[in-house]
């Protein structure tokens, strides 16, 4: 059906005055559109660990390609070194691991038993000190005191019995030979005795004044230096224990990331070459909530350029999908319209051709342009052959009425008692009328109430 804007009569009417009567009135939305697939395939980098995706080989935008087809082809020498550079790693590190455990139960078996021998080291250390202090000592002393006692008595006993034999064959006039070998022999006892007594006087001196000082001080510093070595292996060994564990689980938790590394890079590793997932068209950028997206990597997009991570920089649009309608009307015109509406489109340099569009769907809440997202399934003409991103001019009636009263925008006036018109009396007088407003073209607004047709109203 086609709508026409009601005339505005004049006539037996001087100039400034509008005589309101019923005519057709209609509200149109005149929206800008542009075609979209309704399914994408996004194309993405969705890498893990590795960065720099440089490109060897990219179809051209815009290209027909089929399933299977490569899109992309990246750049593999970096990334298959450091795959190759993990790997080595990764064995290192495993015979790194054996040996911290090795070294980790050899510890735990000798740790305590070093500790039980130092403790049997530093008691043996005390208790020989003690033992020598209180007993060992003292009878040392009397040891040698008494030693020194038996050369004495020895010596003397020896000269005694000397003596004796002088006096005994003192008294035969003639010293017989056997007598003289006695008296030889016992003088020798003598000077042995004698050279006894000078020895022992030494080495009771030595025992006195050296030797047990001397092994006093020995002990003394054996019992400190067991009971010292004792007290730092009681830390330090403990320590060395832990400080081994740590380093055993250090190195699993490393080789786990190594491992985990590498697992990342061979994933990546398998983003380096993008196929066709099906027949299409290929496009550089995104297409995203019916817009199409790009940025500055777009650029990028050429061999030897790079393609971003963990962004949509290419998409494919499937042969099969359908095309359809995004607009991003305004608020006053997303709220006008509903989903069902029904309207026209045409093509910049096509406008012969009508193409008929039916609001599909529109989003509930603004986005943050202020536009509401709506979708809108076309019917394309046999002749016409749409192309993602062309775009559209749509036309749409979203309020009409047959019989409406309208009077022209600047007609109305608000005030404290809300909208009102001036109009004419049968007097020629005029007053102040309140009216109830309905719809807008932005030129000319309907009147639900408070006029009656006939009725003149004033135009400034």
């Amino acid at each position: 059906m086609k709508y026409l804007l009601p005339v505005l009569f004049v006539s037996n009417a001087m100039a400034g005055e509008l005589i309101v009567e019923p005519k057709p009135f209609a509200v149109t939305q005149t929206l800008s559109g542009a075609v979209y697939p309704a399914d994408v395939l996004p194309l993405k980098v969705d890498a893990k660990s590795w960065a720099t995706f440089q490109i060897v080989t990219i179809a051209d935008h815009g290209s027909v390609v089929k399933k299977g087809d490569a899109l992309v082809v990246f750049d593999t020498i970096e990334i298959d070194k450091k795959l190759a550079d993990t790997k080595y790693a990764i064995a290192t590190n495993e015979v790194g691991l054996e040996q911290a455990k090795y070294e980790l139960a050899t510890l735990e078996k000798t740790t305590p038993e070093e500790l039980a021998k130092l403790e049997r080291e530093a008691k043996v250390a005390a208790e020989e000190l003690e033992y020598f202090t209180k007993t060992r000592r003292k009878a040392s002393e009397e040891s040698a005191k008494y030693s020194l006692m038996y050369k004495e008595q020895q010596l003397a006993s020896t000269q005694e019995e000397l003596k004796q034999l002088l006096k005994m064959y003192e008294a035969d006039d003639v010293t017989e030979e056997t007598e003289e070998i006695i008296l030889a022999n016992q003088r020798a006892e003598v000077e042995f005795a004698g050279f006894g007594l000078r020895m022992e006087e030494l080495d009771h001196k030595r025992t006195m004044e050296v030797t047990l000082p001397r092994e006093a001080i020995s002990l003394t510093e054996s019992r400190d230096k067991t009971a010292l070595e004792l007290e730092n292996a009681s830390k330090d060994k403990p320590r060395a224990l832990q400080l081994k564990k740590l380093e055993v689980a250090e190195k699993e938790t490393g080789l786990v990331r190594w491992k985990e590394l590498l697992a990342d890079l061979e994933k990546d590793r398998g983003l380096f070459e993008i196929k066709a997932e099906s027949d299409g068209v290929f496009y550089y950028g995104a297409v995203e909530q019916g817009k199409w997206v790009g940025g500055d990597y777009v650029k990028e997009l050429v061999v030897k350029g790079s393609a971003p991570t963990g962004k949509v920089f290419a998409s494919l649009i499937p042969a099969t999908t359908n095309l359809v309608v995004y607009s991003f009307p305004k608020q006053a015109e997303a709220l006008a319209l509903a989903v069902g509406k029904e309207g026209v489109a045409s093509l910049s340099g096509l406008e012969e051709l009508s193409i008929p569009v039916k609001v599909s769907s529109i989003a509930q809440s603004p986005s943050l342009d202020g536009t509401y997202s709506m979708e809108l399934a076309a019917t394309w003409p046999e002749e016409m052959k749409p192309v993602v991103g062309q775009e559209l001019a749509i036309r749409m009636v979203s309020y009409a009425k047959a019989d409406a009263l309208a009077v022209p925008v600047k007609s109305l006036d608000f005030g404290a008692s809300g909208w009102s018109v001036e109009v004419k009396l049968t007097d020629g007088k005029t007053e102040r009328r309140a009216v109830t407003l309905g719809r807008s073209t932005g030129e000319l607004t309907e009147i639900v109430s408070g006029l009656e047709a006939g009725q003149v109203v004033i135009v400034p």
